[in-house]
This record gives C-alpha cells, sequence and structure tokens, in this order.
C-alpha cells in the first residue's frame, strides 16, 4: 500500500506541483544564483516536516531535506538552474519572455520539483506505512555550469546514503545504462602588454596571440586523443580593437574523455600548450580551474527497477490542446535532425520513432557499456553510491537539448504531465528501496562490482571554492 499512498498524494497535490515547477521556470535563475527556485523548494519541503539545512558546501543556494532517521538512506536529486540567453514564452515559434535572458533550456524547472514532489510523497506513505528509514532531498545548484554537486560530495553530504536517483526531463521514458564523459572546465588568462598597433606595435605583447596560438596547439593535438574525447573553448576577451595591441585576453576551455584520468591527462596537455602560447608571445599565463567531473557509474537494478515502475504507473494522457502544442512544436525540428538525434540515442529500434510525435513506449535498458558524449555532476555522486538518473518524454521527439523549443515544452502541457509522471516513478521506486532490502543490496553489490576497486578523488584542487562571483567577472 506505501507506494499507492505516494501516488495518491502526487494525485491530489498535482496543481500545486506544477505550479511550483512552473514558478521556477518563470524564476529562470542561473547557477549559484537560484535564489528564488531554490528557496520555493526548501520553504515546501520544510512546511511538510523535512529538516532543512541550507547553504550547504559553500553555496548559498544548495541545500539538504531530510525526514525520517535510521537505514535505508534513500537521497533524491533536484536541479533548478536554467540557461543564459534562452528566455522562452510557452508559444511554439521563437519569442524571448525577456530577450537575452536566461530559460530552463535543460528542464530544471520540472527536476526540482519531481525531487521534491516524490520526496514529500515518500514522507507521507512512510507515515501511513510505519516505514523505518530516511529520505534526504539533495538540493543541487548550478549543473550546467559550476558542477554543485562536485562540491557537495567534496565535503561528504553523499556519506552514508545507501542509493541515490534522479529524474531528467528528456525526449524518452528511459532509464539507460550509458557512462558519460568526464570532464575539465578552465579559463585561460593572459596578460600582454598594450601599444599602438600601427605607430609601436614592437613595443606590444599580444595576449589575444597567446590565445591563438594555444588554440592553434590545441588543434593540432586533437588527431592525439582518444576517439571519444570532446574539446572546446570559446575566446570570451580578444581585445578593444585594432589599433591598439591587446593587453589581455581570455579563452575557456572544456576538455572531456571517457574517463577521469584521461581527462586529467589531456587537460594537461592543454595547459602546458597554454605555457608554450604565453613563451612564444612573452605574456603571462593564469590558469583558472573552474570545474571537474567524473565519469557515470551506470547501474543496471536501478534501471530495471525504474522501468518497472514506470510500466506500472503507466504513461501520461495528452489532451487535444497538449498534442496541438507539441505538433506545433515539431514543425519547428528538421526531420534529419530528429533522425540524428534518434540514431544517436542508440536505442534498439529507434527507427519506428522517427514517424512519432511523442515517446509512448518505456523500453528496457540499454546502452551498456557505452558513453554518451555529454557531462554531468551525478556522475560524482554515482562513485559514492549506487545512482541512477532517467528520463521522461517532457519533450517532442528531436527537441534539442539547451533550445528554446525546450523552454517552452519544459512550461507546457507536455512538460506538466512529463512532470506528474516521474514523481510517481521516483517515489513509487524510492519506497521500493525503502522496504526491499533484497533489492537495495542487489544494487550496492553491482556498484561495488563497478567500482572495481578504484576510489573515488575529488577533481577539485585543494581549498578551491564554489565561483560565486562568476557571473559579474
Amino acid at each position: 500500500m506505501a507506494k499507492e499512498h505516494a501516488i495518491e498524494w502526487i494525485e491530489e497535490n498535482k496543481e500545486r506541483i506544477i505550479r511550483i515547477s512552473d514558478a521556477i521556470w518563470e524564476f529562470a535563475e542561473l547557477g549559484l544564483k537560484e535564489f528564488k527556485s531554490s528557496k520555493l523548494l526548501a520553504d515546501e519541503l520544510e512546511k511538510h516536516g523535512f529538516r532543512v539545512e541550507r547553504g550547504v558546501a559553500g553555496m548559498p543556494t544548495a541545500f539538504v531535506a531530510t525526514w525520517g532517521s535510521g537505514k535505508p538512506v534513500i537521497g533524491i536529486l533536484g536541479e533548478y538552474d536554467a540557461l543564459p540567453g534562452l528566455s522562452q514564452k510557452v508559444v511554439p515559434w521563437r519569442e524571448p519572455l525577456v530577450p537575452g535572458a536566461p530559460g530552463h533550456g535543460c528542464g530544471h524547472n520540472i527536476h526540482g520539483a519531481s525531487g521534491m514532489a516524490a520526496a514529500i510523497a515518500v514522507k507521507v506513505a512512510m507515515e501511513r506505512e510505519g516505514l523505518e528509514g530516511t529520505v534526504k532531498f539533495f538540493g543541487c545548484p548550478a549543473e550546467e555550469n559550476f558542477s554543485g554537486k562536485v562540491f557537495m560530495v567534496r565535503d561528504g553530504l553523499f556519506e552514508g546514503v545507501d542509493a541515490v536517483l534522479s529524474h531528467h526531463p528528456g525526449t524518452m521514458n528511459a532509464a539507460a545504462l550509458k557512462s558519460s564523459l568526464a570532464i575539465n572546465s578552465a579559463k585561460f588568462h593572459f596578460y600582454g602588454r598594450a601599444a599602438h598597433a600601427g605607430a609601436s606595435p614592437e613595443e606590444g605583447r599580444s595576449a589575444l596571440d597567446a590565445v591563438q596560438l594555444m588554440n592553434i596547439g590545441v588543434e593540432f593535438m586533437r588527431e592525439h586523443v582518444p576517439q571519444d574525447a570532446r574539446i572546446h573553448y570559446v575566446i570570451e576577451r580578444g581585445g578593444g580593437q585594432p589599433n591598439v595591441v591587446p593587453e589581455y585576453a581570455r579563452v575557456w576551455y572544456y576538455v572531456r574523455a571517457p574517463e577521469r584520468e584521461e581527462v586529467e591527462r589531456i587537460y594537461s596537455w592543454v595547459v602546458d600548450i597554454a605555457r608554450g602560447a604565453a613563451l612564444m608571445t612573452q605574456t603571462r599565463l593564469e590558469v583558472e580551474f573552474l570545474e571537474g567531473i567524473y565519469n557515470l557509474i551506470p547501474n543496471r537494478a536501478l534501471a530495471e527497477l525504474v522501468v518497472k515502475n514506470m510500466r506500472e504507473v503507466g504513461l501520461p494522457q495528452y489532451s487535444e490542446e497538449d498534442l496541438r502544442f507539441a505538433r506545433e512544436i515539431a514543425k519547428t525540428i528538421p526531420l534529419e535532425a530528429k533522425i540524428s538525434q534518434l540514431r544517436k540515442s542508440g536505442r534498439p529500434g529507434w527507427e519506428k520513432l522517427v514517424d512519432k510525435l511523442i515517446d509512448d513506449e518505456v523500453p528496457d535498458p540499454w546502452g551498456e557499456g557505452e558513453v554518451m558524449h555529454g557531462s554531468t555532476d551525478v556522475a560524482d555522486v554515482s562513485w559514492q553510491a549506487p545512482t541512477l538518473e532517467f528520463s521522461t518524454a517532457a519533450w517532442v521527439l528531436g527537441t534539442p537539448g539547451h533550445s528554446w523549443q525546450a523552454v517552452a515544452q519544459s512550461a507546457s502541457g507536455i512538460g506538466h504531465e512529463a512532470l506528474i509522471f516521474a514523481s510517481k516513478v521516483l517515489a513509487s521506486s524510492v519506497v521500493d528501496l525503502l522496504t526491499r532490502p533484497e533489492l537495495l543490496e542487489r544494487a550496492k553489490e553491482e556498484h561495488r562490482r563497478r567500482l572495481a576497486g578504484r576510489a573515488y578523488r575529488s577533481p577539485l584542487p585543494p581549498g578551491h571554492k564554489p565561483p560565486l562571483d562568476a557571473w559579474e567577472r
């Protein structure tokens, strides 16, 4: 009956859950600046009897909400940061709500609300059935930019947690078994000497030259890194005007690879190239490390549990209004882009989804031994305890992540249905982990086997703090 109690609470409170998700969507706050969003979630959990510790791990918008006592301890993750420049109205054409403002292009408004709702629903079920154990909701800021969970892991907030579940909006109802790419993010600051570029260029030392030489060096390096490695950069500052030798320039790099050790090796090479560029241009280099993330440790036991509960809960039913909106959004996505995304998913039988609007299936877990080419700080949590992040179809098939289409759908009827569906699946799965010790032990044994004796070492340099002022620089 415990699962029925949890699902019943979500169904009775679904309008409130949707309002909270939509409020976070409207706030659309950037990473480490999610003051309204985190407060809304923390206050709601506190109102329902959770003990809330705010401002954890040196981040004002990070918190942990706890209910219950003793073992097992099951964690639920929630995110609520938005992306720069993606403001969008809930309309099926490109129209910013506030031009240039942030928007929830990864659906983290749904992410935070589904986790919050599931945590409260599990608490209600535990009370009604007298279940033992502890449920923890982790309010996790800045997944998109500064990897808030890595700081939370470093500060020991996941110690003693037996398993962790997380829900992320997407285009599929899926609990995949793929790993992810580990990553380092850093900014390279070059300091030269200004001079008149026409009258006395010999007196100048161009910081922009250093950036360009560094980038050229990295381009030549690309041939000699592993197949699945990814290196991307943007020149954030390159000078003021052509007749002044730039005395300052800055480039921001991401370095990704399937294993943490590979990232560290490639990143070290990139730093050496930057040093060489500084020597060639007689400029001064400063390296600003921003974030480091591990690769994800998948867990089949948890994936199969979530798939089972997806099928038991049953897929959402959409109104005709929802479907009309979905069809209009789908018109903005080129067919070739949709096919490319489906192919890259590696989902068995993806071809039969090409002509579908919304994913209406729950496939078996897939992707064992494969690597998705994105990165997530959920990976660092997965090194602490058995962890699974599953997705539900909040967007029409083919929707690009980090797009205006994703923003629009994340506050639409499609997104709302995915939110309530995910909340029920998440709550049901947590109840199973609380009440079925053999299932939890299977997940933990698999976790030990996949780690294969490897130990987690924080990727953050000693003393590194969350970059709370990053957006003001």
